[in-house]
Parts: structure tokens; C-alpha cells; sequence
């Protein structure tokens, strides 16, 4: 592990953290390609891999046809065959034209071959709304992923995760999904220099509290940072936990602050019906039900493909304003 007191910091966006990710991979291990739509000279659609073409070369940065069926299945030979493939899928939407692969191979080769083979790819791609991009790239569809056995998946929202878990998820001999917010690319913070790989199995508790418990992930997470400063200016100390890993969950850290607090919120990008925020509900129901002082809140996209148009866009996903609100309901329904 980096001796990362020792090491400079490095002002940096979250697309910095994450091409410092990739870059360092490929140095690191020979066996290590990127490949995908436009991520050679082009530089990536969200010019994550700008700069690793004239670095790496076409051998390691390969730009791949525009066919997600075709090059999904290729990272899938390549894993299988001793490579380590970063594919980049463009949007979680284009993901669904590759959903064969994902689910159908990549998902099930090792049970299916009773554990001879493994497959070590990971995906990234890019999810979530706020920048226009409207209903075809702009959707929220990890849950979708969440639901299935034999996939990791995992939603970097700081910068040392975006940076250090593509590392951990290299090591994984099974397939990782690593979804990355389209709304954080350019969001600043400091960051070590020789910051290193980071840990996917466990939530992180990213703001202590007392009276509610605001569960989430990615995007949703420094909203609800924000939604928290504002419920403590009324008096109300919440807890902010972000997930980081979406399959497979770490509900200990949940239910551990949900019993201390006694009230949760859910703030989930993906729509309220079949969601994430529904399985995490029914989970504390199960586990942690003569804990809650009152109903678990659930803070979801509106159930409409997302809008082009800026002000309906952002009302139709969570936004601090709408996530302190939920706090505001459960605390004072808790207190009755």
C-alpha cells in the first residue's frame, strides 16, 4: 500500500482521478488494455482517456467499433484468455445492446464451468442524469446490474474511489461494473499523488449523525451531503453512509447506523419501482424492522425517461432540497 502521508497532493477533478486509475494500471500490468468507442484519439467521450493513446499506443488504447455486443464479448475472450481488458461502454443505456454478454457470459462462465474459468474483466461506464444529455444517455440503470449473481458492481462518487478501486477490481478474478457519475467528471478535490488501490467490499460512513441514517450512493452522494448540512442548520443531525458497492451490499454498515439512529433515508438516482432503494428498504425490514422508529423514505428519480430540458431534468431526480425533505418526514414522523 502508497505511503500516502508521505506523498505530495494533487489538486485534481474526478476525470483526472479517474484517468490516473487507468493510467496507472496499464503501468503496472502488461496484461492491462483499455478498449471501447472513441477512447483512443478521440479521448473519450467524457475525455476520460485523453492523452494515453500517444502514451500507450493503439495496442493498449484501442478504439473498437461501434458495436457493444462486439467488444464487450471481446473483453470477455481477452479476460478469458489471461489479459486484464478495461472496457469503456459510452453510457449505462448503450450497455443494454451488450446485455447478452454481461449477463448471459460474463455473468455466469465460472458457475458454469464449475469454477474452471474465471472471467477478470471490468466494465466502466458512465451513468446518471444533470447534464442534459436527455432519455437515451442519461438513465440510471445499476440496479438493473445489482440483480445479478456473479457480477461486482460498484459506483465510485470521490475521487479516491474512482482512482483506487479500478485497481482492486483488476485484482478480482470476476467480472466488476464500475459505474461512474456523469455529473462528477468535473467536480475538484485533493487528492495523493501516489494514492493507491482502495476497498470494494465495505460502505463508507462519510458524515456522522444522530437522528437519521441517509443511505446512498454516487451522484446522490454529495446531495445528500449537502441535504444534511441543511437539516443540521434545523436542528437535525444525520448520517450520511455511501454504498460504493451495489452488489454485493454491505448492509452490516447500514443496519449498524440504522439501529443507533433509528431512522433512514434512501436517496437512489434509479426509478422508485424495482429499485435498489426498495431491496435496501426490504433488507432493514427484514433485519432491522423493531429498530425503525418510523417507515423507511425513499428519494427516487420521477418515473418518466429523463427530460432534456434543464429545470425538468432536475426535478425529476433527487436534489438536496427534495432528499432534506424526506429528512424532515421521518425525523418528525419518529418523534410522534
Amino acid at each position: 500500500m502508497p505511503d500516502v502521508a508521505a506523498s505530495p497532493i494533487v489538486r485534481m477533478t474526478y476525470r483526472d482521478a479517474s484517468r490516473a486509475g487507468i493510467r496507472e494500471a496499464l503501468l503496472r500490468d502488461p496484461r492491462v488494455f483499455l478498449m471501447g468507442e472513441d477512447v483512443g484519439r478521440y479521448g473519450g467521450a467524457y475525455a476520460v482517456s485523453k492523452g494515453l493513446l500517444a502514451e500507450f499506443g493503439p495496442e493498449r488504447i484501442r478504439d473498437t467499433p461501434l458495436s457493444e455486443s462486439a467488444f464487450v464479448g471481446a473483453g470477455i475472450g481477452a479476460a478469458l484468455g489471461g489479459m486484464r481488458p478495461i472496457v469503456e461502454v459510452m453510457t449505462v443505456n448503450f450497455s443494454l445492446l451488450a446485455l447478452d454478454q454481461i449477463v448471459n457470459n460474463a455473468a455466469t462462465i465460472r458457475h458454469m464451468s464449475g469454477g474452471q474459468f474465471s472471467v477478470p474483466l471490468v466494465i466502466r461506464m458512465v451513468t446518471g442524469a444533470g447534464r442534459q444529455l436527455a432519455a437515451q444517455h442519461a438513465h440510471s440503470l445499476e440496479g438493473w446490474y445489482a440483480h445479478i449473481p456473479g457480477l461486482r458492481i460498484v459506483a465510485p462518487a470521490t475521487l479516491e474511489d474512482v482512482r483506487g478501486m479500478l485497481w482492486t477490481a483488476l485484482e478480482d478474478p470476476d467480472p466488476v461494473l464500475i459505474f461512474e457519475h456523469q455529473g462528477l467528471y468535473n467536480m475538484e478535490g485533493d487528492l495523493a499523488a501516489n494514492a493507491g488501490p482502495v476497498d470494494i467490499d465495505r460502505a463508507a460512513v462519510r458524515r456522522r449523525g444522530d437522528d437519521v441514517t441517509v443511505v446512498t450512493y454516487g451522484g446522490s452522494l454529495f446531495k445528500s451531503l449537502q441535504a444534511a448540512e441543511m437539516a443540521m442548520a434545523e436542528g437535525i443531525s444525520a448520517e450520511v453512509i455511501d454504498l460504493r458497492t451495489l452488489r454485493p451490499l454491505d448492509m452490516e454498515t447500514v443496519v449498524a447506523s440504522v439501529r443507533r439512529t433509528h431512522r433512514v433515508v434512501v436517496a437512489d438516482e434509479g426509478w422508485r419501482s424495482g429499485s435498489l432503494s426498495a431491496e435496501i428498504t426490504t433488507r432493514l425490514v427484514e433485519q432491522a424492522f423493531y429498530d425503525l422508529d418510523a417507515p423507511v423514505a425513499r428519494v427516487c428519480t420521477e418515473e418518466v425517461p429523463i427530460p432534456y430540458p434543464k429545470h425538468l431534468e432536475d426535478a425529476a431526480v433527487p436534489q438536496p432540497a427534495t432528499i432534506r425533505a424526506a429528512i424532515q418526514r421521518v425525523v418528525a414522523a419518529g418523534a410522534r
